[in-house]
């Protein structure tokens, strides 16, 4: 149950750096591993933020410069995009993107400087470039076991930008799970657009009441605490 509820979270907080596909031009093997460690990290970075408030608002940051929310937003919806009547659509997009700011401050994000990384292999194709990286999670205590995930990141280049296109964990794709999800939900309301828009409103405004909590009850950060984090090998 540990090992899932980790590998869970690794996927979501690196998806910060998701994108949508671009019309793809091939990215050399130096390239693409030096962008994989930079943005890597920049993450870990933001991880050992002693200050909550301040790590949400760089998490935020990177989640908004990083993500094509327009386009995760329609993909997550599929089919049922065309269902929505254009008010609908305009209301879905900003609430979208609350939902998704709101969503990684769920998971704990505080792993006291054992998080690191390191980029294995680059595997380049015309249209995209794989890089496999192993993420490894420092034993916390003593008698605790490491955990370690193999985790692929495919990036395209378009005008000599950078994206993430997809987050790969063994067979499971981090865009598609939130697609299965965002059907479950029309599913359950009936594909009703209206009850579907008023369900992802409650969870949001959940979400983001149990997040300003936990503002309003973190700890204030000792100065002088937060460590950088050596960019990964």
């Amino acid at each position: 149950m540990k090992r899932n509820h980790f590998l869970q979270l690794i996927i979501l907080c690196f998806a910060i750096l998701i994108s949508a596909p671009l019309c793809a031009a091939p990215i050399d093997d130096k390239t693409a591993t030096g962008w994989v460690r930079e943005k890597g990290g920049i993450l870990l970075n933001t991880f050992n933020e002693k200050d909550l408030a301040a790590k949400y608002r760089q998490l935020d940051t990177l989640f908004l410069e990083y993500v094509d929310l327009d386009y995760v937003g329609k993909f997550v919806l599929g089919k049922y995009w065309k269902t929505l009547d254009e008010s609908q659509q305009k209301r879905y997009m900003p609430l979208f993107k609350r939902y998704a700011l709101s969503l990684y401050k769920g998971f704990p994000l505080n792993f006291d400087n054992r998080l690191s990384f390191k980029v294995n292999s680059v595997d380049g194709r015309e249209n995209y470039t794989d890089v496999w990286t192993t993420i490894t999670l420092a034993p916390k205590e003593k008698g605790d076991v490491e955990t370690t995930v193999t985790v692929a990141f495919r990036l395209q280049q378009k005008e000599k930008e950078i994206k993430i296109i997809d987050i790969t964990l063994g067979e499971s794709s981090l865009i598609l799970s939130y697609r299965s999800r965002f059907y479950q939900m029309m599913q359950e309301a009936d594909s009703d657009p209206e009850w579907f828009l008023e369900d992802l409103e409650t969870i949001t405004k959940s979400n983001e009441k149990n997040n300003q909590l936990q503002l309003e009850n973190a700890e204030p950060p000792s100065a002088g605490n937060v460590l950088p984090v050596a960019l990964p090998g």
